[in-house]
């Protein structure tokens, strides 16, 4: 086994939506195997990242570390994201304070992406004052320039900038620009989880669709995957087409949760639908583009 081979193996399964229990393995295997002939601070990014997804943060947390004294500036933002969240069990709002502000500071144009993402975790600081004074004209001046900065730019974190701004603009009575600002940051998300289903991003159009129908009427006569998220927080039957064929997706409830059914696979509830259905072998969110006919049952 040689360095080149494994990063060649890295990269192909790395590129996969959904990998088997023994691939995803060799992923992490291999990743582990790179971090110790290299000591490349992207590999224990990478591994970092992978565990931060699986919701393995004491992993996540230990490799974004590593990562941090190999010299890596990305993994100023996943140390902030765990002390912000209290991932590893301890809320720590001056740590992460600490390396939002690092990013903000010392990331150069390589974490430009990054330093967006710092900036608004920043600004959410000011907005519900952890660690500083709670301050909400800071926090609207901050996400106001940050519109600014990222509006036209696609590879950005536009849909985080977009969604803060439409419920800053939605309390200003501005709903159809806020309105406007949900759609372009739901089409920004549902193309980043198309390829790379992550729990963060598909937490952020649950949301998104909830602030959304509030602004404007549900069109049962037109919709789409991303859609179930706002209708079946109710009872319901609904049915689409793909490659030929109809498939049906059932909502019931069942000691107060709502269950999920995907023709005969239940699910726990809509978040374990969308991080764990699949349609020929690929996540369900990787064949959005084809799912058509959507309808209403019952």
């Amino acid at each position: 086994m040689n360095i080149y081979t494994v990063e060649n193996r890295v990269r192909e399964l790395s590129r996969k939506s959904v990998l088997t229990e023994e691939e995803e393995f060799e992923l992490l295997e291999k990743l582990e195997y790179l971090i110790d002939k290299t000591k490349r601070y992207d590999y224990a990014v990478h591994l970092g990242g992978i565990y931060y997804a699986k919701k393995q943060y004491d992993l996540a947390l230990k490799y974004y570390e590593l990562a941090e004294t190999l010299g890596s500036k990305w993994a100023w933002n996943g140390l902030g994201y765990i002390w912000y969240y209290g991932r590893t069990g301890t809320i720590d709002y001056e740590k992460a304070f600490k390396y939002f502000s690092r990013m903000v500071n010392e990331g150069g144009d390589e974490e430009e992406y990054d330093k967006v993402e710092a900036k608004f975790k920043l600004a959410d600081m000011y907005k519900n004052g952890y660690y500083v004074d709670k301050n909400w004209e800071k926090y609207v001046e901050i996400i106001e320039e940050l519109y600014s900065e990222v509006k036209d730019e696609f590879y950005m974190p536009r849909a985080e900038v977009f969604t803060r701004l439409a419920s800053i603009r939605t309390l200003q009575g501005k709903n159809d620009e806020a309105v406007n600002l949900y759609l372009t940051a739901r089409m920004d998300l549902i193309n980043r989880v198309v390829n790379n289903r992550f729990f963060g991003d598909l937490n952020r159009i649950k949301w998104l669709e909830n602030d959304l129908y509030k602004l404007i009427d549900f069109d049962r006569t037109e919709f789409d995957l991303f859609d179930l998220y706002y209708l079946l927080n109710e009872e319901h039957v609904v049915a689409f087409d793909y490659a030929g064929e109809t498939h049906v997706i059932e909502s019931k409830r069942n000691d107060g949760e709502m269950n999920i059914r995907l023709d005969d696979k239940w699910f726990r509830n809509i978040d374990d639908f969308f991080n764990k259905a699949e349609l020929d072998g690929e996540t369900i969110e990787y064949h959005c583009w084809d799912m058509y006919n959507w309808r209403v049952m019952e």
